[in-house]
């Protein structure tokens, strides 16, 4: 399900809310290095304290996003936030932190 606004839903909702293996998934979508607002992470871990799981992924971390769900599937992961934006820095940047 992707619960876009439109400007008649509810502002900070995950871009992407499914089940899966029958545990309840939030995922945020971002590109260009984008970050989430203040509202998205309220949500997200509003979500993760439901005992649900949280993502925020860009177009660098789709590989590890896909294996976490793999994880989540067994049962090899406790519900958190797993924000893999931060995969997606530059060495060059990496290197400034």
């Amino acid at each position: 399900m992707t619960p876009t606004t439109g400007g008649y839903g509810k502002s900070g909702v995950p871009d992407i809310v499914v089940c899966v293996g029958g545990k309840f998934v939030g995922i945020e979508c971002k590109a260009n290095g984008n970050k989430p607002t203040a509202l998205q992470l309220k949500n997200l871990n509003a979500i993760v304290a439901a005992g649900g799981y949280a993502f925020v992924v860009d177009e660098e971390s789709i590989g590890v996003f896909k294996m976490m769900l793999d994880l989540i599937v067994w049962d090899k992961e406790e519900p958190k936030l797993h924000d893999f934006t931060k995969f997606s820095s530059t060495e060059d940047e990496v290197e400034n932190e």
